[in-house]
């Protein structure tokens, strides 16, 4: 269900944009629309000269003589606030935008606790309430990692346990979730049934 409604994010709201998006994680709003916290980038394309190829991030903003566009770094991931309406057709609205380079820490409330709260401080701080834990995980990861391509600032990730959060971590919550608890299982039903088998 997921993979379908950021399908239909990027086509419908990102894609005319010129934006790709990167992630998204569902968030509590107010009455019955559904809102989601999107992070997005511009796409990249190569740009050649006659004797390097590049690879540059880009956003419609300035030609150069080399067939590609160049947009300073610091401007280009965005953060925001989409609401979903559903009358007759699926519709999207950015109710509010900010860029990663203005923020300044993600503070995930309670690390040794299994809450979904977590607040963004920029020049103002944005409570908000993920759909669960391990989504706010993946956005503060998500967020952590844009950081770390595109800016390489400072990036302040408080109240946060260190062993979800980072990326190499076999906790991480992507695609290799299922694996290791299958993995998990696995183990323990192996032992479960070494602990009920006789000893001869």
């Amino acid at each position: 269900m997921s993979s379908l409604v950021k399908e239909d994010l990027a086509k419908r709201l990102f894609g005319p944009r010129r934006l790709r998006l990167q992630e998204f994680i569902e968030v509590e709003g107010s009455g019955s629309e559904r809102c989601y916290l999107c992070a997005a980038v511009p796409p990249r394309i190569h740009c050649q000269s006659n004797q390097d190829t590049w690879i540059i991030p880009t956003v419609p903003v300035l030609e150069l003589g080399l067939h590609c566009t160049v947009v300073s770094k610091s401007e280009e991931v965005e953060i925001c606030m989409v609401k979903h309406f559903r009358d007759r057709e699926e519709k999207y609205e950015v109710v509010e935008k900010w860029f990663l380079k203005d923020l300044e820490m993600i503070d995930g409330k309670e690390a040794d606790t299994d809450n979904p709260y977590f607040d963004m401080h920029f020049h103002k701080v944005y409570s908000m309430e993920a759909y669960s834990c391990a989504s706010k995980y993946t956005f503060a990861r998500t967020l952590s990692n844009l950081n770390e391509t595109y800016l390489k600032k400072d990036l302040k990730i408080v109240n946060f346990d260190s062993t979800y959060l980072n990326d190499d971590s076999i906790w991480s919550s992507n695609n290799r979730d299922c694996l290791v608890l299958m993995r998990i299982c696995f183990y323990a039903s192996n032992l479960l049934c070494l602990s009920l088998c006789p000893l001869s």
